[in-house]
């Protein structure tokens, strides 16, 4: 069993991946009874994790919000920058833990944002280079780019949080 504040960042982290369409809703509920059994609390919360399965689409958008502001955390709206930038922070951090890839990390940004996320248009770009791996002389072999990848995850994990008040309010 985790502490409430570890339960807290996991239930932090899967609802900017939620809100950046990374995850369903029915992992929300089940990382809110996670969270309820970690000791952390509150009304919302408890209706959240009594959601099923077939519930969990409809409910979490309008629980979710509510859930997380009684627990003081920040809720990012659907598709927002602020969320975005979010979900670019947690899968750097993810890839500097060793719980993905460096090729992984390059391809879910490519694939979640495009080149159009200025703080991640790098990653999308190295991405881009994992596919001429082996096709000349002068294309940059797997492990050079798997550097760079690392090296702008490190960039991007250490980018400045949003205030809570633009994250909530954002696009």
């Amino acid at each position: 069993m985790s502490s409430p504040d570890t339960a807290a960042t996991v239930l932090q982290e899967n609802a900017a991946l939620w809100s950046a369409r990374e995850i369903h809703a029915e992992e929300l509920v089940r990382v809110a009874c996670d969270a309820l059994l970690a000791d952390l609390d509150s009304p919302t919360l408890r209706v959240l994790a009594a959601c099923t399965r077939a519930e969990a689409g409809e409910s979490v958008p309008a629980l979710l919000p509510a859930a997380l502001d009684e627990l003081g955390l920040v809720f990012y709206p659907l598709d927002s920058e602020a969320g975005r930038v979010a979900v670019a922070r947690i899968l750097a951090q993810r890839v500097l833990a060793g719980e993905l890839t460096a090729r992984e990390f390059a391809r879910r940004i490519h694939l979640a944002h495009g080149h159009e996320l200025e703080l991640t248009e790098l990653v999308a770009g190295l991405d881009d280079q994992y596919t001429t791996v082996g096709y000349g002389v002068s294309t940059p072999d797997e492990a050079w780019i798997d550097a760079e990848v690392i090296a702008e995850a490190s960039r991007i994990a250490a980018y400045p949080h949003e205030p809570i008040e633009s994250a909530s309010t954002s696009d």
